[in-house]
């Protein structure tokens, strides 16, 4: 049986259906959760379906989330997106739940579902999601497409990655052809900015430090995210900003979160393989795109300096 159909199987199976993915969401992680949501229900209107996990402030265009509460681990099937390992699950217990299924895009790190869709060639969950819809009797509408639309947008950062494939533009097309969506009316809320937040981008930008091997970085104390009123998700979302700034092959945003009494960071790359190092301070996720979360600034040091040494062998490598 094909991984769609044992997918489907169990979404048939369950009327409650508890849809999780990673902690400090992004676009991927609340577009494919909250577009399969409306997928499910869109084709089993009377399924309990819900979409957990602690909000983020800077995407709440997406939609909204729903409270977990004990109940909802009763004769229930868990469906978590986005994410590779069980630490980095967000606000629930994979334990308690009767049945439990991956789907992700992250190269493989740990088994922790009965049935694991595993596609580190695909862009996204997202795309992950639609390519579902397309082989099983789950129905897309409107709403479903555009917050798939929105996620793939979001980790292809618009089709620039090189992970974007054919497929992902095969798969775009179908749902748009699909559910007949505007697409281009989706990108203001992505990328619409507050004047705070662009004086914060400047600050980033004239702050922001440059090894002489090519690694870029800040560190951003509680004080200076109160100063723009930015919470640590809005801060370290920067660094999307940050991708073709000459000289630099690799860089990163580190914030306090306050929520959480830790250091998050965002880390990128333009040629240095960075999940590798990431995986050492609590973290993961892409080749060229991962994020940690470490208990000080000192563990970033650490961090700074093992990033800075990538970049150096990248540049001797490739005679830069």
């Amino acid at each position: 049986m094909k991984i769609y159909n044992q997918i489907y199987k169990q979404i048939k199976k369950y009327n409650k259906i508890v849809i999780a993915r990673h902690i400090g969401p992004d676009p991927d992680a609340l577009g494919s959760t909250l577009g399969l949501k409306e997928a499910i229900l869109n084709t089993f209107p009377k399924k309990q379906v819900y979409v957990v996990g602690a909000p983020a402030s800077r995407h709440k265009y997406l939609g909204e989330l729903d409270r977990f509460t004990d109940d909802m681990y009763e004769n229930s099937l868990l469906i978590v997106l986005d994410t590779p390992n069980i630490k980095r699950i967000d606000g629930v217990d994979i334990s308690k739940f009767e049945v439990r299924i991956k789907i992700d895009h992250h190269p493989f790190i740990e088994k922790f579902a009965d049935i694991e869709w595993v596609d580190d060639t695909a862009s996204s969950a997202s795309q992950l999601v639609i390519e579902l819809i397309k082989n099983t009797k789950l129905k897309a509408n409107k709403l479903c497409a555009e917050k798939l639309y929105i996620g793939i947008i979001g980790d292809t950062n618009r089709f620039l990655h090189s992970y974007t494939t054919p497929k992902t533009f095969e798969l775009v097309a179908y749902i748009i052809k699909k559910t007949g969506i505007n697409f281009t009316d989706l990108y203001e809320n992505m990328y619409l900015r507050s004047i705070h937040d662009l004086k914060f981008q400047c600050y980033v930008i004239n702050n922001l430090t440059i090894t002489d091997n090519g690694f870029g970085y800040i560190k951003l104390n509680q004080d200076i995210l109160d100063e723009f009123g930015i919470d640590s998700s809005t801060a370290t979302n920067v660094v999307n900003e940050l991708t073709f700034i000459e000289g630099m092959y690799s860089w990163a945003i580190f914030a306090y979160d306050k929520i959480n009494n830790n250091i998050r960071g965002s880390i990128r790359s333009r040629g240095p393989i960075v999940n590798t190092i990431a995986s050492n301070y609590n973290g993961g996720g892409h080749a060229l795109a991962s994020g940690v979360r470490v208990e000080n600034f000192d563990v970033i040091d650490n961090l700074i300096n093992d990033l800075d040494s990538v970049c150096k062998k990248y540049k001797n490598e490739n005679n830069l």
